[in-house]
């Protein structure tokens, strides 16, 4: 569902204890302000879910109460069975939702992309959150740089209990440094126009957890890529995200997605890219943080992000 967004006074209350952004905090002065259609871009976005009724609220409500009024939300979740259906039915007013068994996270994006209307298209997992007038900052750039594809911004990163921890590391985009060496646009704040999708397709379900990475590229190579130097949205850090769980399978396959695309053994990334990742398991695991953050694969010591 689409239009006015709502008011705090408006939504569920939010469980005992939950307070600031997103539970008693509204984007902006605390009213939406409309905006003329015609010049602002229709903004959708999709929020892959399963099993995640302990995050999937805040990350709802940081949604619904973004200062932006043409926006569409929809919840693609994959059957879940610990209260997240009793959430959803909770805010059905200002979402559009289904919840069926699917093949993983990544069909899921390609559902909800299919169900999209917007001019403007993001997705946000079902435990980051985006950030007061995020919504509002990307589709600001949007309209004023019609020939820009993809756009990204900021990312902040809480623990598991939303506490902020530090920043996803950025570097300025270069398409060639981003197949060579890994290196990744934030997800959570990256955005791209329908035209794009219509271009390069779907997400590739073939990919479980470079999916984005891969994308990413694809639009990248067929369209311009803008930056935003503002902070748009956060990723939490917690047990049993992928990123966390599952990080040897994700180099694996983000290394195969450099190599789809021209990384190749006689270039000197193919190798330094494999002797950082192994050289490091080597060491204990504190020295491998203070290492990584010397790198730039972190701006906190805390944070264990074994990208690609």
């Amino acid at each position: 569902m689409s239009g006015n967004r709502p008011t705090l006074t408006e939504l569920p209350p939010p469980p005992p204890g939950r307070s600031g952004w997103p539970w008693t905090e509204m984007s902006a002065s605390g009213s939406q302000v409309t905006l003329d259609p015609q010049s602002w871009p229709r903004i959708s976005i999709i929020t892959p879910s399963y099993n995640q009724a302990q995050f999937i609220e805040e990350t709802i409500r940081s949604v619904l109460l973004q200062n932006y009024t043409s926006l569409e939300y929809i919840v693609v979740d994959g059957g879940s069975n610990d209260g997240t259906v009793e959430i959803l039915r909770r805010y059905e007013t200002w979402l559009s939702w289904i919840s069926e068994p699917d093949r993983g996270q990544t069909d899921a994006i390609n559902k909800g992309l299919r169900m999209t209307t917007g001019d403007v298209l993001a997705y946000l997992n079902s435990d980051d959150i985006f950030i007061p007038n995020g919504v509002r900052i990307i589709a600001d750039y949007m309209r004023r740089r019609p020939e820009i594809g993809l756009v990204y911004g900021d990312c902040r990163v809480l623990d598991e209990a939303g506490k902020v921890i530090g920043n996803l590391p950025r570097h300025p985009f270069d398409l060639e440094r981003t197949i060579e060496r890994g290196e990744f646009l934030p997800q959570q704040a990256t955005f791209w126009r329908r035209e794009a999708m219509v271009k390069v397709g779907i997400f590739d379900d073939t990919l479980r957890y470079a999916m984005d990475y891969e994308y990413f590229i694809r639009i990248a190579k067929a369209f311009p890529v803008g930056y935003v130097s503002e902070t748009v949205a956060a990723f939490r850090m917690q047990a049993t995200s992928k990123t966390v769980s599952q990080s040897e399978r994700h180099w694996r396959e983000a290394l195969a997605v450099s190599e789809r695309y021209g990384l190749r053994p006689w270039r000197p990334w193919y190798w330094i890219r494999r002797l950082r990742h192994w050289g490091l398991r080597v060491l204990p695991v504190s020295i491998q943080r203070k290492v990584r953050q010397q790198l730039d694969r972190a701006q906190d010591p805390r944070l264990y992000l074994d990208r690609p």
